[in-house]
């Protein structure tokens, strides 16, 4: 057994820190450290302006719905949870419930916050949280002019496996339809 860390303490001493870059989503900045063991160097951090909000809607018969939309950073189409960000002042839930209703049209009567996650810690500051959404109602989908979107229902059980599958690989999406998983079956 070892004993347990100072989880207070910082080994990083910053000595400076420029932002390099940003836009209305994030900011790079670089910072000039000295590390842990001593040496010098430098460590590059992505600062989000929005919270990361994935949901998990699942109605009465066991469904869930999948959003797909091509990634532009990975050049690559991907089937993830319905998510987007919210602005850090406002409230997480309502950002959700804006999120869910622009990307599929549904809303939700009850709301459980599932998850906090931070998805590229070593990188960015990024905070996510996923919420599980029931007792859902159809509506109509607002998408945002940067968004071409496909809406898939589907059985829980069948997105569970596209994540085993790896067909799912977003982080949030990953951890939020675990994380439901676990959550619904212990009901």
């Amino acid at each position: 057994m070892y004993p347990a860390p100072d989880e207070t303490h910082n080994p990083w001493q910053v000595l400076s820190t420029e932002v390099k870059y940003q836009n209305p989503w994030i900011s790079v900045r670089e910072d000039q450290v000295i590390n842990p063991r001593g040496g010098r160097g430098i460590y590059g951090v992505v600062t989000m302006k929005n919270k990361a909000l994935g949901i998990v809607p699942i109605d009465a018969a066991g469904n869930t719905w999948l959003v797909g939309q091509y990634r532009y950073p990975l050049n690559e189409y991907c089937w993830e949870i319905p998510m987007g960000g919210g602005p850090v002042e406002l409230d997480i839930l309502e950002s959700a419930q804006r999120e869910l209703r622009e990307e599929t049209g549904l809303t939700a009567r009850r709301w459980t916050n599932i998850a906090r996650l931070h998805p590229s810690n070593s990188v960015t500051d990024e905070e996510g949280f996923v919420f599980l959404a029931e007792d859902l109602e159809q509506g109509e989908m607002e998408h945002e002019e940067t968004e071409e979107l496909h809406l898939w229902k589907l059985p829980f059980r069948e997105a569970i496996q596209m994540v085993m599958d790896n067909r799912i690989t977003d982080a949030i999406s990953v951890a939020g339809l675990l994380k439901a998983a676990l959550v619904l079956g212990n009901r």
